[in-house]
């Protein structure tokens, strides 16, 4: 046989080479790419089998994926508030459970698919100047319609599809978890549950909330904190009694009482009766980025944040003397009762910790 002979005749074919037809056409026309080279053909039985698992990990996948989506929505922040502190290890490993099984089912279909269903055909690289000619465009047209080919993306329809519904939940539960910036505060910020126990104190017919000390409960006598140069961290009489909520009311409640000498302290204008013996009241929270404002120094009657050392000066309504925070600590409103009991006269005139959009 001549070599014009051979030049004229069909490539020859074997076991797994693709037709001429149009079938299983990916990005090109077939004259384009020319004849794709042989792969190796697989056990269709066998194929199947596997296609059907591939199948199974990507709907176990999806169902996952949704099931985050389901309980993110419907559960986690039931009985308001969004996760709650006391709800923290269930919502972790609800949430954690479900992507993390969408994660590795959607992983495991990928590599039963890429070790069972695709063939394979070596394929070797050559570098080349950055221009690229039409040779080797054409080279990669047939090089990818190969490989989808190899893969069974085209030829297997109920793994393909299945597939794109796998990923399809996974690309939306990030904008699920945009849920996370709320739900909106409303006017929770503004005030504290001091308010609310003063409220509900004078509705008793008595002139405020008595004071009690963090960690006993126990009522504060302002003939038992008259040492200069004490601080204790104080709570209003009551707020242990509102079930889950009480560790969220006593983030924003808690209070540090500061005695100092009754001679230094400058009254800030409107708040010339709001301590008591020299004993003042202010937020614990800091003002920078809410830290707990619970170190002080005795000689020069600082308040410090240990955490950006923002301080604060006690005798001076709490203005910031040093560090990032901006606004003063907030003051509360003291006096003592018929028996003697430090008591708050009224809820803080200002929100307390950090500043907020709402409050500029």
């Amino acid at each position: 046989m001549s070599d014009e002979t051979n030049e004229n005749s069909a490539p020859e074919r074997v076991i797994g080479t693709p037709t001429t037809a149009p079938v299983g056409k990916v990005l090109v026309a077939d004259d384009e790419a020319g004849p794709v080279k042989a792969g190796f053909e697989l056990d269709e039985r066998k194929a199947k089998k596997a296609e059907r698992i591939v199948a199974s990990l990507f709907l176990l996948a999806f169902a996952a994926s949704v099931g985050f989506m389901v309980y993110f929505i419907g559960f986690s922040g039931r009985d308001g508030g969004m996760h709650g502190i006391h709800r923290a290890q269930e919502s972790n490993l609800w949430l954690g459970g479900l992507m993390t099984l969408a994660f590795l089912s959607l992983a495991a279909g990928v590599t039963v698919w890429f070790r069972r269903l695709m063939t394979s055909v070596p394929i070797e690289q050559e570098r080349h100047d950055l221009a690229t000619d039409e040779a080797a465009r054409a080279s990669f047209a047939r090089d990818f319609q190969q490989g989808a080919i190899d893969s069974g993306f085209v030829k297997r329809p109920l793994l393909r599809r299945t597939l794109l519904l796998a990923a399809a939940p996974l690309g939306l539960a990030p904008l699920f978890l945009l849920r996370d910036l709320g739900p909106l505060p409303e006017k929770r910020l503004r005030s504290t549950w001091w308010g609310e126990a003063v409220e509900k104190a004078k509705k008793e017919g008595k002139k405020g909330v008595r004071i009690v000390v963090d960690g006993t409960n126990v009522p504060l006598k302002a003939s038992d904190f008259n040492s200069p140069g004490g601080m204790i961290t104080v709570l209003p009489e009551g707020i242990h009694e509102n079930g889950e909520e009480t560790l969220t009311l006593i983030a924003k409640a808690s209070t540090i009482l500061i005695n100092v000498e009754p001679d230094l302290i400058k009254p800030v204008k409107g708040r010339e009766n709001w301590t008591v013996n020299g004993i003042v009241a202010y937020s614990k929270i800091c003002t920078h980025v809410g830290c707990p404002a619970a170190l002080y120094e005795q000689t020069t009657h600082r308040i410090l944040c240990p955490c950006h050392q923002s301080t604060f000066d006690a005798t001076d309504g709490a203005k910031v003397v040093f560090g990032p925070a901006a606004r003063a600590l907030p003051q509360l409103p003291l006096a003592v009762d018929d028996e003697g009991y430090l008591i708050a006269t009224d809820d803080y005139p200002e929100p307390v910790g950090p500043s907020f959009w709402e409050r500029g």
